[in-house]
């Protein structure tokens, strides 16, 4: 029975995301081929720095992970002090902000409301916990940044948003 609900909650939350957000950006185009843009190496570095400069203004010890739209890993620091699961859980914060197009402050809100259910926590590399920012230019997706360490989900992402904030005018295209 446990499995079955499993299964339809993932169903559910796969046809919320084709039906509101995936089917319409495949129903527009008949092309074969698509393009889409990624941030430069130098820029997604850029970002993680930024994100560490905001974190250390206010004494916290983090560890930054920036992903591209596909969520895979682009740029990673880690303050000196960070502790040990700093780089996994900004790594997770930020693949499930891309990974859902959504940032973690707000999945976390969706799951603790119950309009989305715990099971959804048990996605592999899902860490529905505040502090996974997505990074958007001109309003298209274009990768996210993760901060592991701050006393609170809260403090992780105004860390993560500051860092953007210093980057965003390179973004706008």
């Amino acid at each position: 029975m446990k499995k079955s609900f499993v299964g339809a909650t993932i169903f559910g939350l796969f046809s919320l995301l084709w039906g509101g957000a995936i089917a319409p950006a495949f129903a527009q185009s008949d092309e074969a081929l698509v393009s889409h843009k990624v941030m430069t190496p130098e820029i997604a570095m850029e970002l993680a720095q930024a994100t560490l400069k905001a974190c250390r203004k206010a004494d916290f010890q983090v560890g930054v992970a920036v992903v591209d739209r596909f969520g895979i890993l682009q740029a990673f620091v880690r303050d000196r002090y960070a502790g040990v699961h700093t780089p996994d859980t900004a790594r997770q914060k930020a693949w499930t902000a891309v990974s859902f197009r959504t940032d973690t402050a707000a999945l976390e809100e969706l799951v603790k409301s119950g309009e989305l259910t715990q099971n959804i926590t048990q996605i592999k590399n899902a860490m529905m916990v505040g502090g996974g920012v997505q990074v958007l230019a001109a309003g298209s997706l274009v990768g996210a940044v993760g901060v592991s360490g701050a006393p609170g989900g809260d403090a992780d992402d105004d860390c993560a948003r500051k860092g953007i904030e210093t980057i965003q005018d390179k973004l706008e295209f």
